[in-house]
């Protein structure tokens, strides 16, 4: 069992206690003047989150959007975090309209996501890093799928048909899931190899109990969100789908991914809330074993190239 970390490949067991996503660079139009763009404040960030007992994280930025390579392998070597970065690409209108992404075919994808899996990533400037991706990504609209979208999602696809990468898909409000994992089953991915992110910004423990039975996993990273809903009704959400069989198939993340919410560039509430503030709670409300396997075994599971 091997995942792909930003320093090289380690055993899945080795991960340890798994923030599934989290950003520590981000740029996107969508979210002008809260660019994670310091590295320094970002690896402090990082720290915190490592201080709280995280182990190892996913830094879910795609390609296009101020992914920095070899700022998160710096990152991970000064704070001991087990880094996965992320190859593919994010839901259009993350892009401009004249990015050269968009303009890229199916085939132009999969070579450049494999290449981030195998060869390593490049720089900004095109340069090569000698850091590696260890997990693939694709992002939807509301309940919508444009062309470009389509596109990546088939080049993620081919690419996890090609090396056994792990698959992320960003689902809008946590929309259109079934019809996601139906996209991919044609192009040779197996739910079971799928995490669907934002699942829980649809709370609805029915559905994602027949997400969870179909064999995909559900990432649950909307908390401290409170303007929409209070943690309470994640945590609700989460433990009826473990309750009707989804204990397996269950991740945590915070995906804050804005310097207004990271400690260490002046905001609130940082990275350390999953672990400090929401954990606590599914401990006393959920068990520990319920915890250990949405922390450890199932991130670990879901990051492993051969699983």
């Amino acid at each position: 069992m091997t995942v792909r970390t930003v320093r090289g490949d380690i055993p899945a067991q080795a991960l340890g206690r798994t923030d599934y996503h989290e950003h520590l660079f981000q740029i996107s139009p969508l979210l002008p003047g809260d660019e994670l763009d310091d590295e320094q404040r970002s690896g402090q960030e990082a720290q915190s989150l490592r201080a709280a007992g995280i182990e190892a994280m996913v830094e879910a930025t795609p390609i296009g959007l101020g992914r920095d390579p070899a700022g998160m392998a710096r990152i991970a070597e000064r704070t001991g975090l087990h880094v996965v970065a992320t190859t593919g690409a994010h839901r259009q209108a993350h892009y401009p309209d004249d990015h050269p992404l968009l303009a890229s075919t199916e085939e132009e994808l999969a070579e450049r996501f494999t290449a981030d899996l195998v060869t390593g990533m490049s720089s900004v400037d095109g340069s090569p890093t000698g850091v590696w991706a260890g997990l693939l990504k694709a992002g939807i609209g509301y309940w919508s799928i444009s062309p470009f979208e389509h596109r990546v999602l088939a080049a993620v696809a081919a690419a996890h048909v090609a090396t056994g990468a792990p698959v992320m898909v960003h689902l809008e409000h946590g929309s259109a899931a079934f019809e996601v994992l139906d996209e991919l089953r044609g192009h040779g991915v197996r739910a079971e190899r799928v995490v669907l992110a934002h699942a829980d910004r649809n709370p609805d423990p029915g559905l994602h109990a027949e997400l969870c039975a179909a064999g995909a996993y559900l990432g649950y990273d909307g908390i401290a969100r409170h303007r929409d809903w209070p943690d309470s009704v994640i945590l609700d959400c989460l433990l009826a789908t473990a309750e009707r069989g989804g204990a397996d198939r269950l991740l945590l993340g915070g995906d804050v991914a804005r310097r207004s919410r990271y400690r260490a560039y002046g905001g609130i509430p940082g990275l350390e809330y999953l672990p400090k503030r929401f954990l606590p709670r599914l401990v006393r409300e959920g068990g520990a074993e319920l915890a250990d396997a949405i922390m450890r075994s199932n991130p670990a599971r879901l990051l492993d190239w051969h699983a």
